[in-house]
């Protein structure tokens, strides 16, 4: 039986030239009963751990390589001539080469990139290990000698490949109508193969998935190339052939030439690559004194919580232990003791800083300066940010003033070596709506079609094309043919990778260099000594091993701190944030009065007339409103209000929940709660309600039947009826997916409190930050400005004298007024 192995595909990862999809991929393989296929992307390794994943999952040999750009002499040569590299098709066949592969990707990018990425002869030859060599497409040095006549350089190419890669390289040969000269290539690598007995390769160099994908990939290399389809200049693939063939067509096709069909399941036998995704890449820390990790972390954290708290409370004491005993565990200590040194360094630089998220809830965090809000003052649950139960690294988001959040990354490159950091990559994808406006553009069509499309599909997160033709004027503008080839061709497009780019915050430190496990590139921020990066997602980074941070620059933050300062100057103090009073009477009267304009998380219209209805009297109180105040709890938002003055009474589900509940007026605010109840009612530990609580969230029908089977179990064994305990669960079930995170909120509720607490006590300064903060913003600055009139607050116009580059204050005996810059 006639068998066949794809060596030479573009995936969506060849951004806006290839169309295919990876799942979609692997899927067609599996139908055509191929047992391997390739992936080789145009000078990236992008897609690499999701197509290992998807071929593994399907029992497909996955072919890690890639089509890179090999510079006509040294990649660090960037001139005229080197504007159109050569094309090169490689291909990992062990582990050794999948490394190798990775530091070819990362020099093409980091030193190398000119138009292209671009290694050379010289580093290849030095990375070549491993790795299987095809001469390439007719974009290919050896292509391009044997076009040009140049006999010489085509021996002395095809010499050089075979002296390196020896059994490892192959002529690869591919045809396609319309490609120039392809008929002569393929004539001359044969009589290369017959003459030199050097091995060739049948490949058919795809860029979708099916046949019928040809006509909407036409429109994405339109986009590419900024060209609609009316174009006869445009770039363009002449026939429609480069899909995934079956075996039965690269036969019917290449019949005369099976040795090079042959060879192709002969190079997928010798590819072999097995990616460990068990193994840990944590940053090791470097301890004193010849200390364990766990000893230093433990040292650290007795240390802090001395300064913290003034008794050995045992409740208190209970709970540390409880923490470093499930860090021990999970083997987290160096990753905490990094986090540690990072917030050690932002706190002795005075920079701002705020924990959000999940992290918030450790004790031990909080002992060490990472978070400044205590997790017992606000019942806040560790269980939520690690546990024994759920094995995940453990997430820290970290808040930094936003002009010093690149203060913080300098520190650490200095610290953990420019080879250990790096940020992360995400891709774009192109939404519904883009997508009908792309496809209207491209097909030359006027404007007003897309527009009239994309008007009518929701704005909702998510939405795709499919659930506007749940609407009639969608359909019924179809009946019209322009409308409808517009839809369907961006529905063929829409979801497809747009373009790469820098994540707002990732950050990646490892014990290891980096370009053992992950490729980098050039970072696209606009900060030229940014550390590069990863060009692995999120899920990959995780699958591979390292751990994901998030440096987040917040302007909040930084209009904090620059109130501080101002403060400093004008009153001649030293001002501790940290320390402020979170009962100050100002404050409060000021989030009463509905006074929020300019105060982190409240002052949407909406938020404003809640707040007022409220009078929070206390930071839960901000932080109840901040987790009620979206879609789904937002219902609940009158009956909290009417509860807390005792004008509704407060009704529980059952009396055992009232304990849980009664922080919230007997409604379910928090995903801690939800774990609680898990708790008390189905026996369930806090770290598997947390599983409980994923599992709820992501509906997985399976799943969730399963959980509930637990529920009822553990509430009948716990003396509650089978219909309270359906009941309870029943109730707990939405709330999971939409309830929020406490520890988050309570982060954000003490920023919006510190923010209330300077516009309520430190008026002048604040306003002052808070426009210049708007500095490029004139909308903004005109509503400031309104505000602070209303507190006669002098904002005085710019003066050649007396203005300075921004807005400033100006002291005249015991008057201060604002002065425009």
């Amino acid at each position: 039986m006639n068998s066949f192995v794809h060596l030479h595909n573009h995936s969506e990862y060849s951004l806006l030239d290839g169309m295919s999809n990876l799942s979609k991929m692997v899927t067609k393989v599996k139908e055509n009963s191929q047992s391997a296929i390739a992936i080789t992307d145009h000078g990236n390794m992008y897609g690499a751990v999701e197509f290992y994943k998807l071929a593994k999952q399907n029992d497909i040999n996955p072919i890690i390589g890639l089509e890179a750009y090999v510079a006509k002499e040294d990649s660090l040569k960037k001139t005229a001539d080197e504007k159109s590299p050569y094309h090169l098709t490689l291909l990992s066949q062990n582990h050794t080469g999948y490394q190798n592969l990775m530091k070819l990707v990362t020099h093409s990018n980091l030193n190398g990139f000119y138009y292209k990425p671009r290694i050379d002869k010289k580093i290849l030859e030095e990375n070549s290990q491993g790795i299987i060599a095809l001469s390439g497409c007719p974009s290919s040095e050896l292509s391009r000698s044997i076009i040009i006549d140049d006999q010489k350089k085509t021996k002395e190419t095809y010499g050089w490949f075979k002296e390196v890669f020896k059994d490892n390289f192959y002529l690869e040969i591919m045809e396609h109508v319309g490609v120039p000269h392809q008929k002569k290539i393929n004539e001359e690598l044969l009589r290369i193969h017959k003459a030199n007995n050097i091995p060739y390769v049948i490949t058919n160099d795809n860029h979708y998935v099916n046949q019928e994908d040809h006509s909407a990939h036409e429109l994405l290399m339109c986009l590419q190339t900024n060209s609609n389809i009316n174009d006869p200049h445009r770039f363009k693939f002449d026939d429609d052939n480069y899909h995934i063939k079956s075996t039965e067509e690269m036969y019917e096709q290449w019949g005369e030439l099976t040795e090079g069909l042959r060879n192709t399941l002969v190079i997928a036998e010798k590819c072999n690559i097995e990616l460990d995704f068990s193994k840990s890449l944590l940053p090791k820390y470097e301890c004193p004194d010849g200390k364990s990790s766990m000893e230093y972390l433990r040292e650290l954290t007795y240390k802090g919580f001395s300064k913290k708290f003034e008794s050995n409370d045992s409740k208190l004491i209970e709970r540390l232990e409880y923490e470093l005993e499930v860090i021990e565990k999970t083997k987290f200590p160096d990753y905490f003791l990094v986090c540690w040194d990072i917030f050690n360094f932002v706190n002795s630089k005075k920079i701002l800083s705020a924990v959000r998220g999940s992290a918030a809830a450790s004790l031990v965090l909080y002992c060490l300066e990472v978070t400044r809000i205590n997790p017992m003052e606000h019942n806040l649950v560790f269980e939520r940010f690690l546990n024994l139960e759920r094995r995940e690294m453990p997430d820290i988001d970290m808040d930094f003033e936003d002009d010093k959040r690149n203060e913080v990354m300098k520190y650490c490159v200095d610290r953990y070596g420019k080879d250990h950091i790096a940020q992360i990559i995400t891709f774009g994808t192109m939404g519904a709506k883009a997508a009908v406006r792309d496809v209207t553009r491209v097909l030359d069509l006027p404007i007003s079609v897309g527009d009239k499309l994309a008007g009518i599909i929701p704005t909702r997160v998510g939405t795709k094309i499919k659930d506007a033709q749940e609407i009639e004027e969608f359909k019924s503008l179809q009946r019209d043919n322009d409308y409808k080839k517009v839809v369907d061709f961006a529905t063929k497009l829409e979801g497809t990778i747009r373009h790469a780019s820098t994540h707002a915050a990732g950050v990646i430190i490892s014990q290891d260099n980096l370009t053992d496990d992950v490729p980098l590139q050039r970072s696209t921020s606009d900060d030229e000594n940014a550390p590069p990066t990863t060009q692995y997602a999120m899920g990959a980074i995780a699958d591979v091993g390292l751990l994901k941070m998030d440096f987040l620059g917040l302007t909040n933050l930084t209009i904090i701190g620059k109130t501080i300062e101002l403060i400093e100057e004008m009153n001649n103090i030293n001002f501790d944030i940290y320390s402020i009073s979170k009962e100050d009477k100002n404050t409060f009267d000021l989030l009463s009065e509905g006074d929020t304009f300019g105060v982190f998380q409240l002052e949407s219209a909406g938020m404003r007339k809640y707040i007022k209805d409220l009078k929070p009297s206390n930071v839960s109180d901000i932080a109840a409103m901040i987790a009620l105040y979206r879609p789904g709890p937002m219902e609940h938002i009158d009956r909290f209000i009417r509860s807390k003055y005792g004008k509704e009474k407060i009704k529980y589900p059952h009396e055992a929940l009232k304990e849980i509940l009664s922080e919230t007026y007997g409604i379910i605010v928090y995903q801690d709660q939800v774990l609680k109840i898990a708790q008390a009612f189905g026996g369930y530990t806090l770290g598997e309600a947390d599983i409980l609580r994923k599992a709820m969230g992501k509906k997985i029908k399976e799943v969730m039947q399963a959980q509930k089977d637990t529920f009822i179990k553990g509430s009948l064994e716990k003396g509650f009826d089978n219909d309270i305990a359906n009941e309870i669960f029943e109730l707990i079930e939405p709330f999971a997916g939409y309830a929020f995170n406490k520890a988050h909120s309570v982060s954000y509720a003490m920023i919006a409190y510190w923010t209330a607490y300077f516009k309520a006590n430190y008026k002048v300064e604040y306003f002052t930050s808070l426009l210049n903060s708007y500095i490029n913003n004139f909308d903004k600055i005109s509503d400031c400005i309104t505000e602070i009139r209303k507190t006669n607050i002098e904002v005085k116009n710019p003066h050649i004298n007396y203005s300075k580059s921004k807005f400033s204050i100006e002291k005249n005996d015991n008057e201060r007024s604002i002065r425009f810059g």
